[in-house]
């Protein structure tokens, strides 16, 4: 029985559950897209625009900055019916600074739905959605879409979509027309042309292929079929033998090969327009997996890293993800995916993570912000429990298998911002909302300067900050004081030092007594690591029970480094030898030595000051080329590539990002306006030698200034 996608009460049939996300470079119109699907699918009876006149904005916009803005910021969740199929959809941000959200709902997601723009194709962000469906090995479509607009190009983005992303495409429907003169699509497969007629483009009508498109028709089904015959053997025996290929036998080798990624369909069309969107939500549903077609695993928690693979299947017990908090009007809702079991209202369920038991008070489906409740969630579904106090990340069972589920993939900030409440009377709603940003986004960060007793938040960028600046003046009425924007520096070593530390410490009563010896050094660039302690420690020089404690000392000392006070990375501790006293050797005798030792190590160890390097993709008409490259020198960037194309020049350049703060202003005045750009977290590198010296000048000042203020 399939669910009637209102009501949510009848158990959804596995085999017609699609989970899918749509993702994109920002202004690709992902969000267009997802508005046009809820229309066609009934799921809304009206159609507004992104940047709508009447200020109603999208139904996945449903933020109020979000409308404003014109941007997605939070990936939101919805779902909806097509031809007997339930889909769950999420709209995820395009916006690089909000790129967990991509990660997250890409993590719990079964297949995806790539879109590109016409006539910008494969851009920076398109990049990393791309690294980001790889990394969590999700199936895609790909949707071509502005092909109304001036300059759009389908066989351009095919041939990015090969050279940029290593991906094969599969063209599945191909325009009739282009810019203004795009009036429909042709099915390859069915070889049928489309046309989009009514109001809103709800009435698809089939008809002949014109006959001075056809023979482009038959040569574009030719290189389908040629594609397909590539990677699936049982058709390319019929092609080979230049037999006939039925139509259900080429679909179901285009839904093996997309469900393995060997190749990905790609649709063509204009969400804008309402051309090409109903042939997308058949492919969805006839080449993207359901839950039980994609295998999930979980890792015991015995210690040994073992796994146990995970079924579709709502008799076995419950295994869950919560990947998502918000609180909005009807408290903590907690975003779930359950890979196997069942979930009903008033189970009771164990947080693995915590060991917390928690009783489900209230299960709904999510659409947009409102919630439509259920009685009875199973293997496959997405859903929202309210009321279940958890972090993102968690896993949730119902006691049954101690098993936990990988975790989301969170990349460090790279900004950060020293803020206050201007009203004093404000310091709870502010200390609240804080709190609350931090739980429901992984890349929030909130910390304390110990030294200047500042709170400082830390983000992906200045527009992720500033989002929330103006959320807290929002929804929490706290207006802030805000200080410059901080660049999130690293610290690191270049060589290896030694360490022989003793410390010794003899009061009334039971000393202390501790000697730690070892060496540090630089871990391997390309390891990714921030840290690793080895225990060399053989013979009993430091008993056993005491290593934990040096290894956290250790890991203590590196959350402040002796240049300028950032966090030490990409460092490797050898533990090798050391002495313990039969009475006042103690946990913390033996990490407040392993804390000295490192310092006492780390000046000798040639240490450095690395900076977030940024990627910066430019876009500017070809006049302009030669002041943004001037630009782009300046602010100490380095030009990796630029490419012409249709008037306008894209620069590829990689820049610090202590160098970046006001650059979209000088872009646009430099520009006349028409300059785009977007930047991107790419690495940590060392800071030059004069920017080394000035940053550690700059920080021995202001210690100075708060300790004689």
């Amino acid at each position: 029985m399939i669910g009637n996608g209102v009501s949510g009460k009848a158990m959804l049939e596995i085999a017609r559950i699609r989970n899918i996300g749509i993702s994109a470079h920002i202004d690709s119109g992902k969000t267009t897209l997802s508005e046009r699907i809820l229309y066609y699918t009934g799921r809304i009876h009206r159609i507004e625009e992104v940047r709508s006149k009447t200020g109603a904005g999208p139904t996945l916009d449903y933020m109020e900055l979000e409308r404003e803005k014109g941007i997605t910021i939070q990936a939101a969740a919805t779902y909806c019916a097509w031809k007997g199929y339930h889909i769950n959809l999420i709209d995820t941000p395009g916006h690089v600074d909000f790129t967990v959200e991509v990660e997250r709902a890409l993590r719990v997601l079964d297949g995806a739905i790539l879109v590109l723009c016409g006539v910008a194709g494969v851009q920076s962000q398109t990049i990393t959605v791309d690294r980001q469906m790889r990394r969590y090995g999700v199936p895609r479509l790909a949707f071509i879409n502005k092909l109304d607009r001036f300059g759009a190009n389908p066989d351009k983005v095919l041939q990015q979509l090969r050279e940029k992303l290593r991906i094969v495409p599969a063209l599945i429907t191909m325009p009739i027309g282009l810019e203004s003169e795009f009036r429909g699509v042709i099915d390859l497969l069915r070889m049928r042309a489309l046309a989009f007629e009514g109001s809103n483009g709800e009435h698809v009508v089939e008809y002949e292929i014109p006959s001075e498109l056809l023979p482009e028709a038959q040569r574009r089904r030719q290189q389908l079929i040629e594609t397909v015959a590539e990677v699936d053997d049982a058709i390319a025996e019929k092609y080979l033998a230049d037999e006939e290929i039925p139509l259900e036998e080429l679909m179901a080798a285009l839904r093996r090969a997309t469900i393995a990624r060997q190749l990905v369909p790609v649709y063509v069309g204009s969400a804008k327009t309402n051309k090409g969107v109903q042939p997308l939500l058949d492919g969805v549903c006839a080449f993207l997996p359901s839950p039980a077609e994609v295998t999930y695993e979980a890792y015991r928690r015995d210690g040994n890293g073992t796994t146990v693979q995970l079924s579709a299947d709502p008799s076995l017990p419950l295994v869950a993800l919560a990947f998502k908090l918000e609180d909005g009007r009807y408290g903590q809702l907690t975003y779930v995916r359950i890979y196997q079991g069942t979930l009903r209202k008033g189970d009771t369920i164990v947080n693995v993570n915590t060991g917390r038991r928690v009783r489900v008070p209230r299960i709904g489906r999510i659409h947009a912000d409102e919630l439509h409740d259920i009685e009875i969630a199973a293997a496959g579904d997405i859903v929202a429990l309210f009321g279940v106090e958890c972090s993102s990340g968690d896993t949730l069972t119902d006691g049954q298998l101690d098993v936990i589920l990988g975790s989301i993939y969170v990349p460090s900030p790279v900004i950060e911002l020293a803020i206050a409440p201007k009203d004093r009377n404000k310091q709870a709603n502010f200390a609240k909302a804080l709190h609350r940003f931090m739980r429901e986004d992984p890349t929030f960060h909130v910390a304390r300067d110990e030294e200047s007793g500042q709170t400082v938040i830390k983000g992906m960028g200045e527009l992720h900050l500033e989002v929330y600046l103006e959320r807290l003046r929002r929804e929490y009425d706290c207006e802030v004081e805000v200080g410059r924007p901080q660049v999130a520096y690293r610290e690191t070593i270049t060589q290896r030092a030694e360490f022989n530390y003793l410390h010794k410490k003899q009061t009334g009563g039971a000393g202390q007594f501790a000697r730690v010896a070892g060496y540090i050094e630089p871990l391997p660039p390309q390891s990714g690591e921030t840290y690793e302690f080895v225990d060399q420690v053989v013979g009993g020089a430091i008993a056993r029970e005491f290593i934990p404690a040096c290894d956290k000392g250790f890991q203590e000392a590196m959350q402040r480094g002796l240049l300028i006070g950032k966090p030490v990375v990409g460092v490797r501790v050898v533990l090798n030898d050391g002495q313990t006293h039969p009475v006042d050797s103690s946990e913390l005798a033996f990490k407040i030595a392993s804390m000295a030792a490192f310092r006492e190590a780390y000046l000798r160890a040639a240490p450095i000051i690395l900076e977030p390097i940024m990627k910066l993709e430019v876009a500017v008409p070809e006049e302009f080329q030669g002041a943004v490259i001037g630009q782009i020198n300046q602010r100490r960037g380095v030009i990796v590539s630029t490419t012409l194309d249709a008037n306008y020049v894209v620069i590829e350049a990689e820049v610090p990002l202590a160098e970046m703060f006001g650059y979209s202003t000088e872009l646009r005045s430099a520009t006349q306006g028409k300059g785009e750009f977007t930047l991107e977290f790419l690495r940590y590198a060392p800071v030059p030698r004069p920017v080394q010296e000035q940053l550690i000048q700059e920080y021995q000042r202001r210690r100075l200034a708060e300790k004689t203020a």
